[in-house]
């Protein structure tokens, strides 16, 4: 029976190979021999749905299965969506704060959406193009800081400013 190797590790042991370490794979990365399941797209799915609004029932998902915290959800061409990203669109900053608190990879578009000001000025600043960027179901920064409120107005103005407008974003 022929044994096939893992892209994973195929790629670890040439890295290694062409290092002259070619005995060392099973040493160096032996730590983890556990395969790694897929979560259920169903579950993704619903965890995904449920972030736009019930913060109660994210908690619970996540106490049941926690690397729920960053799957995302495919909704067709490129469109992923991250419970944190579906928090985001929407404005829910509660449900948004709490799984950045437990660690959730966050992006331009959700710190926009917060107001992080600073944050997102320093990025679109080394990173111009992100202004033309879009997030979840593609909507745009100016989506995102018209959702964040009061928290978001200064980068409201601040995208315009930089001339993101309305009909920018339908030629975009």
């Amino acid at each position: 029976m022929q044994h096939l190797t893992s892209r994973k590790d195929f790629i670890k042991k040439g890295l290694l190979f062409s290092a002259g370490i070619s005995l060392a794979p099973n040493l160096v990365f032996s730590q983890n021999k556990e395969k790694a399941t897929q979560l259920d797209s169903a579950l993704v799915n619903e965890f995904v749905k449920t972030a736009h609004s019930d913060f109660d029932k994210v908690k619970e998902m996540l106490s049941e299965h926690p690397t729920l915290l960053n799957a995302a959800w495919d909704w067709g061409n490129g469109d992923f969506e991250t419970a944190l990203g579906a928090a985001g669109h929407v404005g829910n900053k509660e449900i948004a704060n709490y799984l950045i608190s437990l660690g959730a990879r966050t992006d331009i578009f959700v710190l926009t959406m917060l107001g992080k000001t600073d944050i997102v000025k320093a990025m679109l600043k080394t990173y111009p193009a992100l202004l033309q960027s879009k997030g979840p179901h593609g909507f745009t920064l100016l989506h995102h800081a018209e959702k964040g409120g009061k928290d978001a107005e200064k980068l409201l103005k601040h995208v315009q400013k930089m001339g993101l407008t309305e009909k920018m974003i339908k030629t975009i």
